[in-house]
This record gives structure tokens, sequence and C-alpha cells, in this order.
């Protein structure tokens, strides 16, 4: 495994090997039928270009009312809770002493993308916010804290962990473009990205 720091944010490739990346992808199936995936829209009414799902005590939602997190899908029904694969995850790469409050699942489809964001919708931002790359080979790019700050970019394989932590917390981040059929671990293609996130105070 190698650790590479891009902008601040701290980058481990290839920390899964194939086994274990399919283990959690048959995992967040199981998430994903349970709360199945949904396209949200931005606060402007835009539909966004990723399908989402969660899991956990919240959910991360988006519609013309804004960027939030609430307590149950949108159709009703609860949250499944994360699964235990998923927490160690977060045990074993956030350094922090609770556990989180939510796991984001991105899908990301041929000619999906994420613009430069930040992550926060939390309540207190010195917990790191953990993500898991699954599936098609993915353009990160970082910034600063400012939107107008210098970015870096690297591309994601499947089974590369990413942290943005500490004094890069607020970092703008986004995803540019996938290399759509990089990989077989998706049956049709496609990315699926895991977000671990501390919400409450």
């Amino acid at each position: 495994m190698q650790r590479v720091n891009v902008n601040g944010v701290e980058l481990f490739k290839s920390a899964f090997s194939l086994p274990e990346q399919t283990a959690l992808r048959d995992d967040l199936r199981a998430i994903a039928r349970a709360a199945p995936m949904f396209s949200p829209v931005t606060r402007w009414g835009k539909p966004m270009s990723v399908r989402m799902t969660s899991a956990g005590k919240y959910g991360w939602y988006s519609d013309r009312r804004g960027y939030r997190y609430i307590d149950r899908h949108p159709s009703g029904g609860d949250w499944p809770p994360i699964p235990e694969s998923i927490l160690k995850i977060w045990s074993d790469y956030s350094e922090a002493d609770r556990m989180p409050d939510c796991c984001l699942i991105n899908h990301y489809t041929e000619g999906a993308k994420m613009g430069l964001h930040q992550d926060c919708d939390e309540a207190d931002f010195s917990w790191p916010v953990v993500s898991v790359s699954l599936g098609d080979e993915a353009l990160f790019r970082v910034g600063g804290s400012e939107r107008s700050d210098p970015t870096q970019s690297v591309w994601l394989a499947s089974g590369d962990v990413v942290v943005i932590g500490g004094a890069a917390r607020l970092a703008f981040h986004g995803i540019d473009r996938i290399k759509f059929g990089s990989s077989r671990l998706l049956e049709g293609g496609g990315r699926i990205n895991i977000t671990l996130r501390v919400v409450d105070a």
C-alpha cells in the first residue's frame, strides 16, 4: 500500500485486495436493497449525475431546500445499519474515537461527475471524512479551503482509500470524470464511492 499526500488529503493506494473489494461490493448491494438508490437534485433544481443511498443514523440528501442530512430514506423507511466491514475501515483509517453517523454511497455511471464542493453539512469539522473507491477509476481533484485555490488531480483506482481531515478537512474536492469500463468489479461498469462521516456534534 502506497501513501500519497494530495494538497493535504491523504490517499492510500491499493488498500484493499480484489477479494476484499468484492466483499465490500456485496455488502453495499445489501444496503441498496434495503434503501434503494435515488437521484437527488441540487438546490437549483438540477438533477445530479450520481445516484446515491446511505446507511447509518443519517443519510445525505439534496433538493431545492438545500443540502442536509435526513434520518430516513426519501421513501420513508429507516436507513439500514452500517455493516461491520465498513465500520472497520473507519476504525483503521480515521484515528477517531467514535463511530460515523453516516455512510454515504454514491454510484457513478458513464458520464457522471461531482463538481468541486466542501463536505460542510456536518456539525463538527474536527472529525475526518473517510472514503473508499470501488470499480472504475476516477479523476479526483483537490483544492484548498477557498474555491479559487489551486487544485491537484490524481486518479483513484478500485480499492483506494481517501482521508480528508485536519487542515484539509474543508478542502474543495470533486470527481471530474470516471474512466468507464476500467474495472470489472461492477457488472456493467461504473464506480461506487463509500464516504463515512460524523454528522452530530
